[in-house]
């Protein structure tokens, strides 16, 4: 293979093909440190034909391909096996904002711009592009696109697929497909952008977006409430969405234990109740009207809450820095779990008007299988989202409950399958969930899946072992 990396260092330029061990270290890691692997070279294209003539190589050399963005991904999606036989695609120097139109609403760049760049540029605009993450510093928009994020404001915005227009991706075989177009209406064919949209790298490499644009709000309203627990909390939704519409941006849940754990764990998260409530939500609303009136639609919908049983207290932000105390507690959970000891964890989805009925089956499943185990559940009520995690047992081993949980994990995902929801809402399926896929996907859907993988890449070379598990009996690697 030591002539395709010479081919394409003279692509991309000798000190963008990375070969030495310690050069390729932060690139074949994944950011949680689990999984590790090897490359034969990490390559840095600087610009989309770059990345067409570097497939093209490697295309004619039957070489493996991983394409990477930020390297932000939760599940192991970006990260080569350890063969080292792989062409680690890093697209980070891809970092331009291209266009920005603020009469059509819409911001174009490359995938390797940081999302908080876009976020910036859109508001030196005058815009707002709503996607916002934990990782928003480092992740990049084509890792974003390739896992179909979602993040706090997906129940006023949606997910990135949502949020983007048109695409521009280099197939495995080196050729592009420029779908870079601004439409929000084009009722001609078959919809290409959504098929690379969460396709997490197995399909072709997305190296532009056209992404949508949105006034920026100029008023904020946040509220933390106390609600007996989450049957109030799915009746507390239902009355803000009543009485404040499409306002209403985020409504986050936690439990007791997530507050218990954040206030132990977290030096500068602080309750704003007196005590601790059997469970919680964060309720934000934007506008571009004013705040007085926009927090006068909140305080009005959280009285009726209130004399209806569904909440139990409520304070309402009085400036930006109390609102930002609030998301301190809901944002501070991540951090407070890891800090606290192992946990079995799990990002699914359910229909909302499921997920209680999910959260009872969910913790009876888990106290069967690890009894003393404790259920860690928070997330995006409003679009059916929860990070459903599992503190270890306080009588059992870490090595214990490391072997318990791949069986833990099954019953929890029964569950969800039970009230047809999904494995995977927004973290994707990488290298973690790949050998559930039949668990949690029909075998015609994975036939489908198998048979597009098939005709865009043949030889089922680009990020194998991510999604698609290559054993599938419906569809085979070509030899």
């Amino acid at each position: 293979m030591n002539s395709l990396v010479d081919e394409l260092a003279r692509v991309v330029g000798a000190d963008h093909v990375l070969t030495a061990a310690g050069e390729q270290a932060p690139y074949v890691t994944d950011w949680l440190g689990k999984y590790r692997g090897s490359a034969l070279a990490v390559v840095r294209p600087g610009s989309s034909e770059e990345v067409r003539r570097v497939l093209a190589a490697c295309h004619e050399a039957g070489a493996i391909v991983v394409p990477q963005g930020g390297h932000t991904s939760l599940s192991g999606g970006a990260t080569p096996d350890g063969s080292g036989n792989a062409v680690v695609l890093s697209l980070t120097r891809m970092n331009r904002i291209r266009e920005i139109d603020p009469i059509g609403n819409t911001i174009t760049v490359d995938a390797g711009c940081v999302l908080a760049r876009v976020q910036e540029a859109a508001r030196e605009a005058g815009r707002f592009f709503p996607l916002s993450l934990g990782a928003e510093g480092s992740c990049t928009i084509g890792g974003n696109l390739a896992a179909n994020a979602g993040g706090v404001a997906v129940l006023r915005y949606g997910t990135m697929r949502e949020l983007t227009l048109g695409l521009e991706v280099v197939l495995p075989d080196g050729r592009m497909w420029d779908g870079l177009k601004a439409l929000r209406k084009d009722n001609s064919g078959y919809s290409l952008r959504d098929l690379f949209i969460g396709s997490e790298g197995t399909l072709g490499v997305i190296t532009g977006a056209v992404l949508k644009l949105f006034p920026e709000p100029r008023a904020r309203a946040a509220a933390f409430v106390a609600v007996p627990g989450l049957d109030a909390a799915l009746g507390l939704l239902a009355v803000v969405r009543e009485r404040c519409g499409d306002r209403l941006t985020a409504f986050e849940f936690m439990t007791d234990v997530c507050l218990d754990l954040v206030t132990r764990h977290v030096a500068d998260a602080r309750l704003p109740f007196g005590s601790l409530p059997a469970a919680a939500v964060l309720v934000e609303l934007s506008d571009t009207d004013g705040e007085a009136a926009l927090a006068e639609r909140l305080e009005t919908a959280l009285v009726d809450a209130v004399e209806a049983g569904l909440a139990e207290d409520a304070v309402v932000a009085q400036d930006g820095t109390q609102a930002r105390a609030f998301w301190r507690l809901r944002e501070g959970i991540s951090e407070a779990l890891v800090r606290a000891g192992k946990a079995a964890k799990h990002d699914v989805s359910v229909p909302v008007a499921e997920m209680a009925a999910f959260v009872r089956e969910a913790g009876a499943a888990v106290e069967e299988s690890a009894p003393g185990a404790r259920p860690v559940v928070f997330g995006h009520l409003g679009d059916g989202n929860l990070h459903y995690n599992v503190l270890r047992p306080e009588v059992a081993s870490e090595e214990a409950f490391a072997a318990a949980a791949p069986a833990l994990t099954r019953r929890v995902h029964d569950v969800v399958a039970r009230h047809q929801g999904s494995i995977s809402a927004e973290h994707g399926i990488g290298q973690l969930r790949v050998g559930e896929m039949s668990g949690c996907k029909s075998p015609l859907e994975l036939e489908l899946m198998s048979a597009l993988k098939t005709v865009l890449d043949p030889q089922w070379r680009f990020n194998p072992g991510k999604l698609l598990p290559p054993d599938m009996p419906a569809r085979r690697p070509v030899e």
